[in-house]
């Protein structure tokens, strides 16, 4: 009887290790054929499966106001919109153009700033033109003025000047005084 139970025990660990080496094989060879996938495909195929993609994602009715070269702040920002966390604030510049800026509800005039250099730099990008903006001359020369109040101090939170969702903000040159 002990004769038996030690040939099943042989039995029973042979066909675990055999188990495990074919396990171990076919793992082996996954790895390669994902080592060959990844040597095979050329960095433009890459980048166009990726923006094929992209294109597909921007498609969804949340995401359909963004642009095709969209980046990941830009869909972040359209998913905070959408969940109550951003507000669009409309910048109206002198030549009648409106810049939709999204800043998140707690935004101070700082951090709208930032955002309207950024989405003037995204806006370069795709559309070529000026390559540097000196916004230090910008600043200086410009002011940025809701219902006839200029945004004057950079830490006071939007709210505090009576910004919500979608209100204007203009865009306007300083009077020099002589």
């Amino acid at each position: 009887m002990d004769e038996f139970k030690e040939g099943s025990l042989k039995n029973v660990d042979e066909a675990e290790l055999e188990e495990k080496t074919v396990v171990d094989e076919i793992k082996e060879e996954q790895e390669e054929e994902e080592e060959e996938d990844e040597e095979a495909l050329p960095h433009s195929e890459f980048l166009d499966i990726f923006e094929e993609g992209l294109a597909l994602m921007v498609q969804d009715p949340l995401l359909c106001d963004l642009p095709i070269q969209v980046t990941l702040e830009e869909v972040n920002s359209q998913v905070a919109l959408e969940y109550g966390q951003a507000m669009t604030v409309r910048v109206c510049k002198a030549d009648g153009e409106v810049m939709p800026i999204v800043v998140v509800q707690s935004a101070t005039v700082l951090d709208l700033k930032k955002a309207i250099r950024r989405y003037m730099e995204l806006k370069q990008q795709r559309e070529g033109g000026v390559k540097h903006i000196s916004w230090k001359y910008v600043w200086r020369t410009f002011h940025l003025v809701f219902n006839g109040e200029k945004l004057e101090e950079d830490k006071k939170k939007l709210k505090d000047y009576g910004i919500r969702n979608r209100d204007e903000v203009t865009f306007l040159k300083k009077l020099r005084m002589k």
